[in-house]
């Protein structure tokens, strides 16, 4: 009987890995540095050599294990192939067949936002939903969209990359992706400091933002918590331009609830009460009582969502 999955979520500086039960209990998790040397050669035989050591540790044999699933940070198609991932130095191969050979088990691979948007909904701020949209907002902003329990990649494997709606028609400044205007530049961590650079560069209002030499996004939820003018005035507009954008989402895909993760969702209700305040204002009558939750998964939400991955297959 297949009692047992791997999750496995692959970063740019470490790879973590989850053994799990397959109702969802997570049995042991730990982690390995991602070896990046000679275009990441190293890094799936590093995970094949963890979970063999891993199974034997356990006296777990093959038959008892449903699977592989694992998150990579960069577009996956269906089938599995990674269309390049620059962080880790891949060109375009199967991360599922080649990884499969090495342990003989079955693997299911998918890009890593989508995948801890899968486990956001088995085990997290999703529990209990099969429509469900994961926008993570960090050092970039990233997605994951789940239609009636699966995963929406597309034919690139680009599906959810809600970072790259364009939100902004007169942006100057180039987004990573090479286009302007994107979700991304506004409502990354680092986008909403620029934009508190912009406000304070062109508003003499008196504001605490003005003393912090290193200014950061919890920073100014902080002082807009407080009361500051100024930083109640750029989480305002934050989320006029994540709800406008989700809005649209709505319009496609119509999802239960809305998840949000990252670093920058530890803002709390703030940042959820600013999103929803513009979601409702934007979005179709017919989706506007959609849900909005705080992911509660974390830094794990990848491992529990490649088991989740690998068993749908």
């Amino acid at each position: 009987m297949r009692n047992y999955g791997f999750g496995v979520d692959i970063g740019g500086t470490t790879i973590k890995l989850g053994l799990f039960r397959v109702d969802g209990t997570l049995v042991d998790k730990w982690e390995i540095p991602t070896k990046l040397e000679k275009q990441g050669k190293h890094i799936l035989p590093d995970i094949a050599m963890e979970i063999r050591t891993k199974m034997r540790y356990e006296e777990i044999h093959r038959k008892d294990v449903v699977g592989i699933g694992i998150g990579v940070p960069g577009p996956v198609t269906s089938d599995g192939t990674v269309l390049k991932c620059v962080n880790l130095g891949w060109n375009v191969f199967n991360v599922e067949e080649t990884l499969s050979e090495m342990v003989d088990l079955p693997v299911k691979a998918g890009n890593d936002a989508n995948v801890a948007a899968m486990g956001e909904m088995w085990q997290g701020g999703g529990k209990g939903h099969k429509n469900v949209v994961m926008v993570t907002l960090g050092t970039g902003v990233g997605g994951g969209i789940i239609v009636d329990g699966k995963l929406v990649s597309g034919s690139n494997g680009a599906g959810g990359e809600i970072g790259h709606i364009k939100v902004y028609n007169e942006e100057d400044e180039t987004c990573g992706c090479g286009k302007k205007g994107c979700l991304e530049q506004y409502a990354s961590a680092t986008g909403i400091v620029k934009e508190a650079k912009r406000l304070l560069q062109k508003d003499d209002r008196p504001s605490e933002l003005r003393y912090y030499n290193e200014l950061t996004a919890k920073d100014i939820f902080d002082l807009a918590k407080d009361g500051d003018e100024l930083a109640i005035e750029l989480v305002e507009e934050l989320g006029e331009k994540l709800g406008s954008a989700l809005a649209t989402v709505s319009c496609v895909c119509d999802p239960e609830v809305y998840v949000i993760g990252g670093g920058v969702s530890k803002a709390g209700r703030i940042l959820i009460n600013a999103i929803q305040k513009y979601y409702i204002e934007k979005a179709f009558h017919a989706s506007e009582t959609t849900k909005f939750e705080l992911a509660t998964l974390g830094n794990d939400a990848g491992i529990y969502g490649g088991v989740k991955l690998v068993l749908n297959i």
